[in-house]
């Protein structure tokens, strides 16, 4: 299993994916869409900013 060093202040996609309440293939699907941006990370294990997944959690939960 791959196990890589996310800086603090941003989520890897699985962490993504249960915070958002979603599939990793949703997380890409979002990223896909422009509603999520990758912030590092490499393309197979890419990292996300944990401020814009609450940005996305909260706009989900208010809708």
């Amino acid at each position: 299993m791959y196990t890589a060093h996310i800086p603090p202040g941003y989520y890897g996609t699985r962490d993504v994916a249960r915070a958002l309440g979603t599939s990793p293939g949703g997380v890409r699907n979002l990223v896909y869409r422009g509603r999520l941006k990758r912030a590092g990370g490499t393309e197979r294990h890419p990292w996300y900013r944990a401020a814009d997944v609450a940005a996305l959690a909260a706009a989900r939960n208010a809708a």
